[in-house]
């Protein structure tokens, strides 16, 4: 059976705005409307002051694009993709009383929910996961996303079951380094599905939206995306999840670390100074909210000229190592700044996938060697 379009938007016309005044249909809420089969993807713009609180927008869009002829599955996602939909900074959220007009048994969106309390959710276990690993950096530009990959890959290598999620929200990595695209399916309870790759589970925000559809999102937004990302997809039985962190310090990356269950963290930086002093603020971070650090990773580390062999240390060498001992926290490797490892991750064959027998990959393997046995330390010294 094809799903029509106006069927579904009629039945979304159901679902009062975020004010209840209105439906997300007509106030221009809904975009990016997607059908494949059986399944419907689409996105609900709403102000990002109230993103915290408009869940049950969410879900009652869900559950209204359900009841379209011909929709077995509905994905939804809340965006703030546009400032100019944004609340004006004083608007306050409501909690109206019910109204007679609202349709069928779809729960008005702000119905008798309460203000959420300030302070980081409590950290809960995400079932059938071994241990989380976050991979950050103080900052943007130091190859975190590529060490995350081959990292992750690596880890795979040695027989174990890992998936990765990119929580990078405003520049989602994976789909481009793992060649991997598509929206994700919704299984049985509506909880999706991730994508596979070279043997890994991968969710990102890259599969949700445009590759070069700005996400012009604030804190509440991106951490409920996080947590839909995390919690409500099927990873199954892992050994180990990777997250690969956004960068920097900011609201998103420390919710995150105070909320999510993380084994450990791995920092990423160059060797040069300018770098390692915001990866001194990552590192501290993770410190203040109790997150084992399990080790430094020194990214460009050096060059090696392929036509005559010569070494040059672009960003400097060292920088990392002695940061570490200098701090008292393991130094868990070098990666080279290497042309085949900057080209296979643009062609979407990471170089631990690409030349598993080659040098680089076998830098990336003993890397995945020290974290593992990291997490076990850690694992022992918790009592695990």
């Amino acid at each position: 059976m094809t799903i029509e379009a106006e069927k579904v938007l009629a039945q979304l016309r159901r679902v009062k705005g975020p004010e209840l005044s209105g439906n997300v249909v007509d106030l221009g809420l809904v975009s990016d409307l997607l059908i494949e089969g059986d399944k419907v993807t689409f996105s609900v713009t709403v102000p990002a002051p109230l993103a915290a609180q408009l869940e049950p927008l969410r879900a009652a869009a869900e559950k209204a694009a359900r009841a379209a002829e011909g929709v077995a599955r509905a994905i939804v996602t809340l965006t703030a993709a546009q400032e100019a939909r944004e609340a004006p900074a004083d608007t306050k959220p409501v909690r109206p009383a019910p109204t007679s007009d609202q349709a069928g048994d779809l729960p008005p969106p702000m119905l008798g929910r309460a203000p959420r309390q300030a302070g980081p959710a409590p950290k809960a276990p995400v079932p059938g996961i071994g241990a989380i690993v976050a991979v950050a950096s103080g900052k943007g530009g130091v190859g975190k996303s590529t060490t995350s990959v081959n990292l992750a890959l690596a880890l795979a290598a040695q027989g174990l079951r890992i998936g990765i999620l990119d929580a990078d929200i405003y520049g989602p990595s994976m789909p481009r380094l793992l060649r991997i695209s598509g929206r994700p399916d919704a299984g049985e309870g509506n909880i999706i599905e991730p994508l596979e790759a070279y043997g890994l589970k991968v969710m990102s925000m890259g599969f949700m939206v445009d590759e070069e559809e700005p996400m012009i999102w604030r804190g509440p937004m991106v951490m409920q995306a996080l947590t839909q990302m995390l919690r409500e997809v099927n990873w199954g039985t892992l050994d180990v999840l990777i997250v690969d962190m956004p960068p920097g310090t900011g609201d998103a990356q420390l919710t995150m670390a105070q909320s999510v269950p993380l084994a450990g963290a791995v920092i990423v930086s160059t060797p040069q100074d300018l770098a390692l002093i915001d990866a001194r603020k990552g590192l501290n971070m993770f410190r203040r909210v109790e997150v084992p650090i399990l080790g430094l990773i020194e990214n460009m580390s050096t060059f090696i000229c392929p036509d005559c062999g010569s070494r040059h240390d672009i960003f400097g060498h060292g920088g990392a190592r002695d940061e570490a001992a200098r701090i008292g926290v393991p130094f868990l490797g070098e990666v080279p700044l290497e042309i085949t490892i900057r080209s296979h991750s643009d062609d979407g064959t990471p170089i631990v996938i690409a030349a598993p027998d080659g040098p680089q990959a076998a830098i990336y393997r003993d890397i995945a060697a020290r974290v593992w046995d990291r997490l076990g330390q850690e694992a022992r010294m918790a009592g695990g």
